[in-house]
C-alpha cells in the first residue's frame, strides 16, 4: 500500500497542470459590419462581423511573436488600406491572460463606446466611453480561463 501511494504521488508531481483557457470575443453592436483579423507572426483571414454578431477565438500563443492582436476596422480590407483600426491585444502566460486596447492610424469608433469586459468581474474593464483611448497604460491581467468580450458601439 505504501508503494502505490508513493507511486501515485510521484506520478501526480510529474503530470503538468492543465489550465482552463478562455476566449477573446468581439461583439459588434454597431449598425454596420466591422472587419476583424487575428494577427500574430502571421495574419489570419478577414472576418466580417455583422451587426449583433460576434467573432470569437480561444486564447492562444504565437511561438514567434508571443502575443496576438485582434485588429478591427470599420472598412472592408481596412487592414491593408491604412484605415483606422482598434487593436485588442492579448498574451497568454500560463495561468494569466494579459490584455490591452489601442488605436492605430486614427480612432475608428470615435463618438461611440468601446468596452473590454472580462467574465470574471474581479478583473479590470477597459472602457472608452467616447471611443477614444485615454492617456496612460490600459494593460490589464486576469486568469487565463476568463472570457474577454470587446463590444463596439
Amino acid at each position: 500500500m505504501h508503494f502505490s501511494t508513493l507511486a501515485l504521488t510521484a506520478t501526480a508531481a510529474l503530470t503538468p497542470l492543465v489550465h482552463a483557457v478562455g476566449n477573446a470575443i468581439v461583439h459588434n453592436n454597431c449598425a454596420q459590419p466591422i472587419y476583424v483579423w487575428s494577427v500574430g507572426s502571421a495574419v489570419g483571414p478577414e472576418n466580417t462581423v455583422n451587426p449583433g454578431a460576434e467573432y470569437s477565438e480561444l486564447f492562444h500563443s504565437d511561438p514567434s511573436s508571443g502575443g496576438i492582436a485582434i485588429k478591427i476596422t470599420r472598412t472592408e480590407n481596412g487592414l491593408y488600406d491604412g484605415s483606422a483600426q482598434t487593436d485588442f491585444a492579448y498574451s497568454l502566460d500560463g495561468n494569466n491572460i494579459w490584455y490591452d486596447l489601442s488605436d492605430v492610424f486614427g480612432d475608428p469608433f470615435s463618438g461611440t463606446s468601446v468596452v473590454v469586459a472580462p467574465s470574471d468581474t474581479s478583473c479590470g474593464t477597459i472602457d472608452w466611453s467616447n471611443g477614444i483611448p485615454p492617456s496612460g497604460s490600459q494593460v490589464k491581467v486576469c486568469e487565463s480561463g476568463t472570457n474577454l468580450t470587446l463590444t463596439t458601439c
